[in-house]
């Protein structure tokens, strides 16, 4: 039985479309998922990990205003990583992430746990807020799992 990261690549060949990540409290794991699979090249351009602020800015075009006002783990900083990788990469799909995986950096408003998940289509986006519970390696798996779901539904898999 096919895995759902190879159902994905299945469509996207079908369709003649690319993706790419740009993932930070996830360090690469969307990608790695992806990477694992025989076939990915066909439709993977490339991935980064965004994980500083700056890098963020400089390689993604996240506003400093957006990470002063916002911050790293928001919507809008979600946002505008999904369109600074569709247009470094030419992608055609886009995830991104960016939370708090632990065990410190967690605030009372924003507490470890906290994950943005954004999934870009040629069509629309969808960014969501997840509040993910347990360890910083079970954050990150949980938030690697859940991207690679919300992409199969948006393709309807």
């Amino acid at each position: 039985m096919k895995s759902l990261v190879e159902k994905i690549i299945d469509k996207l060949v079908e369709q003649n479309k690319t993706l790419s990540f740009a993932e930070s409290c996830t360090g690469g794991r969307v990608a790695s998922e992806f990477t694992s699979i025989s076939g990915a090249s066909s439709i993977l351009n490339g991935s980064c990990i965004t994980y500083s602020n700056n890098i963020k800015h400089l390689w993604l075009g996240v506003k400093e205003e957006t990470l002063n006002n916002s911050g790293a783990v928001s919507y809008e900083c979600v946002e505008e990583m999904l369109y600074g990788i569709k247009n470094m990469a030419s992608a055609d799909y886009a995830i991104a992430i960016s939370g708090i995986a632990g065990p410190t950096g967690g605030t009372e408003f924003k507490p470890v746990g906290t994950v943005y998940i954004g999934v870009l289509t040629p069509n629309t986006s969808v960014i969501e807020l997840y509040n993910f519970k347990g360890n910083r390696i079970e954050v990150q798996e949980k938030a690697t799992k859940k991207a690679i779901k919300n992409l199969s539904k948006m393709l309807d898999l």
